[in-house]
């Protein structure tokens, strides 16, 4: 069905930077980054970023190169990445909990040559570039512009102009963050300037709606801008309405309470394990949430019981919102108005969409109610996986129904709850975690003879990777020896939480392992514990 939300076409074919451009001569001196002690208006974004990319061109980094950002949040991050764009390149942005050897694939597969690195995580970016050779320079985040390498050292020495480049926003990449996608290891997804344009417009644009943000609000950014949600549904949407952003690097809940009370924060863009820290808080009500309007929760599913504890710890209304990186990335999110919100769900989908349920098997459309695959499409769809066009044509069919690989139900209204998935990631705390990757590092280990990995549900985490594994004959390995195997490995929130030994793993005839036996097993021995 269509969106049941009123159209806001027609969009305009313009670059993602051009939303910052008309912020900067609207609203030149208010302030649009708050990170700690400082401060950046538009103005400043704007010409800073002008001369990053500037400084991109005198690198020889011309259009369509890649260029990689591993950095928490800040505003180098920011200027970085408009940067990037003005320059015609394509941002790939990293996660930066990454180990060594994910940074690496990232940055090799991507083909980026030159990586934007905040100076803690250099020596992760030095050991990475051993298994990315493709990467020639670093420019390093440093606090000033005393080097002249250095990230401030190019800004200030480059040009005040940036170079001319003719951007195709409906052809062009604007940014390729890697997802799993529905299965298997981290893929690029091509996003388009016009992908990011329209569905920025789609989260700010909503006539009517309270929820809808507006250049009057202060929100709070914790959640990471190299992860889509950070970087589209609030950094790219909130630049261009004019709204104010107050930045948190590292994650601390205390530290977020005192932000939102300090800088009268208007509404709280988080994820459901920081719900739950709320509303586990000693001291809650020793801060002023008096300017919160509302609160939504994304990037994992909420029921409704929780729903309504978030509600009742905050004393504010909640909603949820869905998407994934392929599709920009918000598809769905519910109202704030009482008579429109349907609690437990995310709501309906966003404007000039399209969405339909069908059938795992026969791949037709299900009745309102019944169980089935969430397809979506619309101008919000990804271009495709960065040369991966195998994955492409699972994932997006001809007629451009993407495949989310989530397990719904849809009401007649366009309410969409989310029941499972049909995809095998795991959710942690709102990351995706692909067992495959965490199977193929275990087998890695001398003593582990075959191994699969699923998500055990955890209340505080959503879900935990658990892994199965089977012993080679004669060798002794305790859980922890391989939890901290895997552990010096990967990012923390990819590490095995759970091991347990057997001694054989399900599989079909063809020898692909049959985790949803497993699943089902955990499941039940969950649910007779109870």
């Amino acid at each position: 069905m269509r969106s049941p939300r009123a159209s806001i076409a027609p969009y305009e074919v313009v670059p993602v930077q051009t939303a910052l451009q008309r912020s900067a001569a609207r609203l030149p001196d208010k302030v649009a980054i708050i990170d700690g002690e400082r401060r950046e208006t538009f103005r400043q974004l704007d010409e800073h970023s002008d001369r990053f990319a500037a400084a991109l061109a005198t690198l020889s980094v011309a259009k369509g190169d890649r260029v990689g950002i591993l950095a928490p949040n800040c505003i180098e991050f920011e200027v970085a990445f408009y940067g990037v764009l003005k320059a015609g390149a394509v941002a790939t942005t990293i996660n930066s909990g990454y180990r060594e050897r994910e940074v690496a694939h990232q940055l090799e597969n991507s083909g980026a040559e030159i990586l934007v690195v905040d100076r803690s995580l250099v020596d992760t970016a030095n050991l990475a570039r051993d298994g990315a050779r493709n990467v020639k320079r670093l420019i390093v985040i440093e606090e000033t512009s005393a080097d002249p390498d250095s990230f401030w050292g190019l800004v200030e020495g480059a040009p005040a102009t940036p170079p001319e480049v003719s951007i195709s926003p409906n052809e062009d990449l604007a940014v390729l963050p890697y997802s799993s996608g529905t299965t298997g290891l981290n893929k690029g997804v091509m996003l388009t300037h016009f992908n990011l344009h329209c569905n920025a417009r789609q989260f700010t644009d909503r006539p009517g709606e309270i929820a809808a943000p507006t250049e009057s609000d202060v929100i709070l950014v914790h959640l990471p801008l190299f992860h889509i949600y950070g970087l589209n549904v609030l950094m790219n949407p909130l630049v261009s309405i004019g709204a104010t952003q107050v930045l948190m690097g590292r994650f601390d809940i205390d530290a977020l309470l005192d932000l939102v009370s300090r800088h009268r924060v208007s509404a709280l863009y988080s994820v459901p394990p920081v719900g739950l820290a709320l509303g586990q808080h000693p001291k809650l009500g020793s801060y002023d949430l008096s300017a919160l309007k509302f609160a939504l929760f994304g990037a994992a599913p909420t029921s409704r019981e929780m729903q309504i504890r978030l509600e009742e710890t905050l004393g504010k209304p909640v909603i949820q919102g869905y998407g994934l990186t392929e599709v920009s990335p918000l598809s769905n999110v519910d109202y704030v108005e009482p008579d429109l919100r349907r609690l437990g769900s995310v709501g309906p989908a966003v404007a000039d969409s399209e969405q339909i349920v069908v059938d795992v098997d026969t791949g037709k459309e299900v009745p309102y109610g019944e169980l089935g695959e969430l397809l979506v499409r619309g101008n919000l769809v990804m271009k495709g996986y960065y040369n991966n066009p195998d994955a492409t044509r699972e994932t997006i069919s001809e007629d451009g129904w993407l495949h989310t690989g989530d397990l719904v139900s849809m009401e007649e209204t366009g309410h969409v709850r989310i029941r499972d998935r049909k995809k095998e990631l795991i959710k942690y705390k709102g990351f995706q975690v692909p067992p495959a990757e965490l199977e193929g590092l275990l087998l890695e280990h001398p003593a582990v003879a075959d191994v699969a990995v699923i998500g055990k549900a955890d209340a505080e985490a959503g879900e935990i990777p658990k892994a199965f594994v089977v012993q080679k004959p004669g060798v002794e390995v305790s859980p922890d020896d391989l939890m901290g195997f895997v552990a010096g490995q990967v990012a923390t929130f990819k590490q095995v939480r759970e091991i347990e030994f057997i001694d054989a793993i399900p599989k079909n005839p063809s020898g692909k392992i049959l985790r949803r036996i497993l699943a089902e097993q955990e499941r039940a021995k969950a649910e007779g514990s109870a």
